[in-house]
């Protein structure tokens, strides 16, 4: 049987949404499986709307654009408000829940709710609620241990921000953890 994750992460520019795919695509290429990152951000960039599409998948990949997601990733209240009836039946939403008040409003679909953002911050990790939140995609979907997120963050960091990947790979764990 053959394993696909269509995913959207979304949330304000600034807030890492684009690494964040960029991490799950490079642990996907690790594995050895099919994948595509498409990002799309207003020309504001920071502080503007951000989303990313990305497919990790065991089969070749016929598009990036992902029109209905199997699974959402809502960092702030606007993205939830315009991708939540955007995911398919069944499908899942994993909410930043100290930075959405509100609740999903779909029956048929599994929701996840962790106060990323927060948990970052409580760790001494501010600005890694990125982080936090691919951690708890990869535990959700099931398609890669914190060993191959771990290798992938060491490969994406660039050499000049070296120093922070110990605050990733910690950030991470939380939300690998998080139950």
């Amino acid at each position: 049987m053959s394993t696909t994750l269509e995913l959207m992460i979304a949330g304000f520019g600034g807030q890492g949404v684009l690494f964040a795919g960029k991490i799950l695509v490079y642990a996907g290429l690790l594995a050895g499986k099919e994948v595509s990152w498409l990002p799309s951000y207003g020309p504001e960039m920071r502080g503007g709307t951000a989303n990313i599409n990305v497919i990790v998948s065991d089969t070749p990949i016929g598009s990036p654009i992902i029109t209905y997601p199997g699974m959402l990733v809502a960092m702030n209240q606007p993205s939830l408000e315009k991708f939540e009836m955007d995911v398919q039946k069944n499908g899942t939403i994993i909410v930043d829940s100290s930075l959405i008040p509100i609740q999903v409003q779909r029956p048929d679909v599994q929701t996840f709710y962790i106060p990323a953002t927060r948990l970052a911050e409580d760790a001494g990790l501010k600005g890694l609620g990125n982080m936090v939140m691919v951690g708890k995609i990869a535990k959700q979907a099931g398609i890669f241990d914190l060993e191959m997120l771990n290798k992938a963050v060491s490969k994406s960091i660039p050499e000049r921000k070296k120093d922070l990947l110990a605050s990733n790979i910690k950030a991470i764990e939380i939300g690998y953890k998080f139950n």
